[in-house]
């Protein structure tokens, strides 16, 4: 029966209708706290809601862009000159280019059997029977012969193996690093386009291309000259250039556009950033470097030379945000903001009935409890008493 009695009068309150009850409190704290918290909610919402995120606009976040660069310098290396073709990959420019610091170069290989490197598992050996005939270790050089032969000019032994001869770690040569890259440069063009508001904008003016040949980057002087050197891009990124030329690295090119288009667009002009985006402090995946060969035959007999190539990969990201006013979102915050206000009744009454309230003084003026019951006739009883007169007075038989 309690259950019953208990699951009837929740279905019976649940039909229960609550309305506030307005009740003026005179507590100087408490009117201090109700105002208080009133003031950092309209602060919040004049502030930092429709002054500093702007919802009063419509916005997009995922305009349409393209990305053209290119990559303009010469170097001496030796006594050989370094243009665009030689350290410059890819040649036709895009969202990702990347310039050669550094290369290791095999050279003259050929294929044909030789020793595997000491370093590759099982490779080591004393006697044939130590090698497998037919077997590829996915992380040596070749497919192996079955014979243990000695390491080149070593005393020591490795299998021998059937690839391009000599192997990269015994016959590399190392270069120098171009340090003149430094002052290579990169022309970086951008357009982009926000279907939402039909709005489509460069980071070029377009009546002032030839500028572009004689100036650098500068936020305030030069906000359309997109053209910034490798010192400029690795000092922005926190990286020293030298050592991005010993181990290479990949580092972000952010252009970041913020547009308000209920001014004149042309006021929306890109910011630039950068950052080192590979892992790095000494991990074997730091670092940038790619490997690529140059072909050519020599009395009838096919030849390489086997590039290890370390650099500087830039990653152009592209990131887009535009708004303009619009009534829609306008309304919504400012609901919003209205009805964030009654949070300030919601904590002051819990502060007032949880912390003040000791007696429970508040808590009976606060809450009432009306029920509709049907009325009842209320009957009054009236005693005359006559004194032998013609007349009553009804004052006096009334009894009090």
């Amino acid at each position: 029966m309690g259950c019953l009695e208990f699951l009837k009068d929740f279905f019976l309150g649940f039909w229960d209708y609550e309305t506030p009850k307005v009740m003026v409190v005179k507590d100087r704290k408490l009117g201090v706290i109700y105002r208080a918290v009133q003031l950092l909610v309209i602060t919040y919402f004049i502030w930092y809601v429709f002054i500093s995120q702007q919802a009063y606009q419509e916005t997009e976040t995922r305009p349409e862009s393209s990305v053209y660069t290119e990559m303009r310098g010469v170097a001496m290396l030796g006594d050989s000159v370094q243009d665009t073709t030689e350290y410059v990959r890819p040649s036709e420019g895009g969202d990702v280019i990347s310039t050669i610091l550094r290369r290791e170069v095999t050279h003259d290989q050929t294929q044909g059997t030789c020793a595997e490197h000491y370093n590759v598992a099982n490779a080591n050996c004393t006697k044939d029977s130590d090698c497998s005939q037919g077997e590829i270790d996915f992380d040596g050089h070749g497919q192996r012969t079955g014979r243990c032969i000695p390491y080149y000019n070593y005393t020591f032994k490795t299998c021998e193996i059937k690839t391009w001869c000599p192997i990269e770690e015994y016959a590399v040569v190392r270069e120098q690093a171009l340090e003149q890259a430094i002052n290579f440069t990169v022309f970086i063009k951008n357009a982009i386009h926000f279907p939402k508001f039909k709005v489509l904008r460069g980071n070029i003016k377009p009546n002032k291309p030839k500028k572009l040949s004689r100036c650098h980057y500068h936020p305030e002087t030069n906000p359309y000259c997109p053209v910034f050197s490798l010192g400029f891009i690795a000092a922005q990124a926190r990286e020293k250039f030298s050592e991005l030329c010993r181990t290479g690295g990949i580092i972000g090119v952010f252009i970041n556009w913020k547009c308000d288009f209920d001014v004149d667009p042309s006021e929306c002009i890109p910011t630039y950033s950068f950052r080192r985006l590979d892992m790095r402090k000494n991990l074997p995946s730091s670092g940038y470097y790619y490997r690529f060969a140059k072909y050519y035959h020599k009395d009838g007999v096919e030849y390489r030379t086997l590039i290890k190539a370390y650099g500087i990969r830039l990653d152009v990201i592209v990131h887009g945000h535009a708004g303009r006013f619009s009534l829609i979102p306008t309304l919504i915050n400012m609901v919003t903001a209205m009805t964030s206000v009654g949070i300030c009744s919601i904590i002051c009454d819990w502060i007032m009935l949880t912390f003040i309230d000791k007696n429970e003084v508040f808590s009976e003026k606060k809450f009432d409890d009306v029920s509709k019951k049907p009325s009842q006739q209320i009957t009054t009883d009236l005693t005359l008493t006559s004194f032998g007169s013609t007349h009553s007075d009804l004052s006096d038989g009334v009894p009090l």
